[in-house]
Order: structure tokens, then sequence, then C-alpha cells
């Protein structure tokens, strides 16, 4: 069992470095404080704070157990194969490649090192040049990253959507919550292509489609992205379309417009105003907090709004279905030819291509 005691000690020595950089005994530091504020006795007189906190409590657990518990389990294989029973080896040997496959799977977090990566994310998907055709295409990208998101065991909570007029949508907006959510599918903001077969004409011409996908950190927290009182434009108006009495007849939609950046967010999906009003400010802050990252911005007064129309030029990425059938990356160069698999939510490879772009 010598090997198995040198491999276990090497790797202890990894992950006793991994700690440090996945910055664990700082977690724990904070966790320890946020225990202390859970503990107090007046902690849940303000509800909504309690719960952000508990939240912030969880969230530090799941960064902060794996780690350790790898490091355990690492300690005591280390231990049993130091007792040189022979017995004992395919135990010993099969519990170090338990702990491997773990470190292995922890060590891919270590390249999250941005400063939302560890967020959830909000995806927004908007139907562009194409008509009928490009609604279509934003429904069947809206499929794509659910089927991938669930198969990851990723939750996902729709915010917001306008149905198309004759398929697909003409945008939605939701919410994937799990670990490193931003970090991994931070880079498949941008404009999708599509070229296929049109469905939505007699003569089946070859059409091309285009729809921009938003990738943006989830930011909840007001203090965690500012936004002065002065710089925003609030609309309130009647919601339309699907949902329930209260929706359809009272002034519960809104409409909130940042005038520096000519971001402008529209959320009708709750029943209440004030609830529209907080998605609202919550897909404010997270677009700001995207375009702050992307235009690599200390301030916020300097950030420019998007100019990066869903259009032809602007593609990051081409899903062809006719003549051939192929899916490509146009920055990683990474493409396949199974496109069904793709659009069917088999994303990892150009997920783990995108990571390159980091």
């Amino acid at each position: 069992m010598q090997d198995t005691q040198k491999q276990a000690a090497d790797l202890l020595a990894s992950t006793k470095q991994a700690i440090i950089r996945a910055k664990i005994p700082d977690h724990e530091a904070s966790q320890v404080t946020l225990q202390k504020q859970a503990a107090s006795e007046t902690f849940w007189n303000d509800s909504q704070s309690a719960q952000t906190v508990m939240q912030q409590i969880a969230k530090l657990e799941r960064r902060i157990k794996p780690w350790r518990q790898l490091e355990a389990d690492l300690q005591e294989t280390l231990e049993l194969a130091a007792t040189g029973d022979e017995t004992l080896a395919p135990d010993v040997i099969k519990q170090f490649n338990d702990t491997k496959q773990r470190f292995d799977k922890l060590q891919f977090q270590l390249q999250f090192s941005g400063p939302y990566d560890d967020s959830d994310a909000l995806l927004s998907i908007h139907a562009g040049a194409g008509g009928t055709d490009a609604q279509d295409w934003a429904g069947m990208l809206l499929r794509m990253y659910v089927r991938y998101a669930e198969a990851q065991d990723w939750a996902v909570t729709m915010i917001d959507e306008s149905a198309g007029e004759e398929a697909g949508i003409k945008s939605v907006t939701f919410e994937i919550s799990g670990d490193f959510i931003y970090g991994n599918l931070k880079a498949e903001h941008g404009v999708h292509r599509l070229v296929r077969l049109s469905p939505f004409n007699s003569d089946s011409l070859r059409q091309t489609s285009f729809a921009k996908v938003e990738i943006m950190p989830k930011i909840d927290r007001p203090d965690a992205i500012v936004i002065d009182d002065k710089d925003l434009k609030i609309d309130v108006y009647r919601s339309g379309g699907k949902g329930g009495q209260s929706v359809n007849t009272t002034d519960s939609a809104v409409r909130i417009t940042h005038m520096p950046t000519n971001l402008v967010v529209a959320i009708q999906n709750e029943r209440s105003q004030l609830q529209n009003r907080e998605t609202a400010m919550t897909i404010l802050r997270s677009r700001l907090a995207q375009l702050q990252s992307e235009q690599h911005l200390e301030d916020l007064q300097n950030i420019k709004g998007p100019n990066q129309s869903a259009e032809w030029g602007n593609q990051i990425r081409s899903y062809v279905l006719h003549p051939y059938k192929q899916v490509k990356d146009l920055r990683t160069r990474h493409e396949t030819s199974d496109a069904e698999g793709v659009l069917d939510g088999d994303l990892g490879e150009f997920i783990k291509a995108g990571l390159s772009l980091n």
C-alpha cells in the first residue's frame, strides 16, 4: 500500500493548497460572523433581511463542506494506508479513488474567480431579426437551456415571458440557481444564429434567424450594486396577456428605465406592483453588474449601454440545420455535427470550451 499512501499524501497536500485558493478559511470566518447575527434575539424582526442572511449561511456551507470533508477523508485514507495492513488495501484503494474523483470535481471550480462567478444567473432571450422564425428560434433556445440546466440538477424559475405572435417567444427571462451558475454560463452571452428550412412558409425556403442571449449574475441585494434613484424613470401600467383578474385590471406592471445607459426592464408577471418593481430592480442591478464586468469598470457611472443587436455579424455561435448539420462557436472554434443533440440540451462541451474565454 506504499504507492497508495504516497498518492494520498500528495493529494492531501494538493487539497490543503486548494483550500487556501478556494478561500475556505475566509468563507468560514464569514460564516461564523453570520451565524452570530442569526443567534441574535432580534434577528427575525426583519424577516426579509433574516432570510437573506440564512441563504448566505447555506451558500457558504455548500462551499466549505465539500472541501473540509475531502480533507478529512484523505487524512483517514492516509492513516489507514500507514498501518501497512494489507487486508485493508482494497478498501483504502477504493476510498482513495473516490477522493481523487471528488478532488478533480472540486478543483474544476477553482477557475471561477470572477467577482460574480459563484452567483445564480438570470438568463434572458430576445428574438431578433427574422420575424416568426426568430421567435420560434428564441423558443428553441429556451428549451435548450432549460434542458441543460435540468440535466445539471440546477433549479429553473420563470420570471417573465412574452409569447410570440404565431410561434415561440418574443422574449423570456428566467433564473437558474445552483453552484457557480454565472461562472459556468457567462460565455453564452451574445447573439445566436440559426440556419434552417423555414417551417413557416409554403416554399420551405432557407431562413436565417437570430436571437440574443443575456447572461447576468443575479444581484438581489441593493447594497451590491447601488443605483441612484435620480437615474431611474419608473412607469406603471396595466398588465396584459395571461394572468388572474387582478393582474389584468390593475396598474401592477412596472417599467424601469436606467437613464444613463438607457437600459429598460419591464415586468408584469407578478400580481402586485411592489413585487414587479422588486423583480425589475433585481434584473436591472444584474444587467448593470454584467455590463460593469464586461466593460472592466470599477465605477458604475462610466458604464455604456449595450449596443449589440441580434442580427447578422454579431453572432457568437451558429446552428446550421440545412444544407448540413453543424453547431460552431465562432470564438472558441469548438464545433459538432450533432446539432439535434445540442438543441436538446447537450451543451456540455460548448460550456467547457467557453470557460477558456474567462
